[in-house]
């Protein structure tokens, strides 16, 4: 007995939906695995109050970490950011700047910008971009500025001597 239209049609609609299912798990995938955003938060800068160059959030702050504060391991919570602005970027968003950055998630669940493995912020007591009224105050550790490596220049040739023999 010959199967009726509808039974011969099944196999070929379960492939269908099927493929469509891989299809819609291979294209939400695709997102998790897609770039992830980035911003630009620090540039970097010359400091005439410390004769080196410095990193600053994009509008010319002096940036700074504390010199306990690492491995993760916070200190300035509380009362401390009163006067330490953390540099925050969303979560999901990488930071970037002419230095390598990374981040940290600070106790409240927010993300924080770090450098070389120590969390960024700017001074409330630095009022004009420049300013670097924050570098040595010491508290249960020392803040120091955020200073940047400046790439060595290449060694001077030798000198020519008059006689090549």
């Amino acid at each position: 007995m010959p199967l009726p239209a509808i039974s011969r049609l099944r196999p070929h609609s379960i492939r269908i939906a099927l493929l469509t299912a891989v299809a819609v798990v291979l294209f939400a995938a695709s997102g998790v695995y897609a770039k992830q955003p980035s911003k630009v938060v620090v540039k970097e800068s010359e400091s005439a109050a410390l004769g080196r160059t410095v990193l600053t959030t994009n509008q010319g702050r002096t940036l700074y970490s504390l010199s306990v504060e690492t491995h993760g391991k916070f200190i300035c919570t509380g009362s401390c950011l009163a006067s330490w602005k953390p540099l925050m970027v969303p979560k999901g968003v990488k930071p970037k700047g002419p230095v390598k950055l990374g981040t940290v998630s600070r106790p409240d669940g927010k993300t924080q910008v770090t450098f070389q493995g120590r969390p960024l912020y700017s001074f409330n007591g630095d009022v004009k971009p420049g300013e670097a009224n924050g570098e040595g105050l010491k508290d249960v550790g020392t803040w120091h500025a955020a200073k940047v490596a400046k790439a060595s220049a290449p060694p001077a040739p030798a000198p020519e001597t008059p006689y090549p023999y």
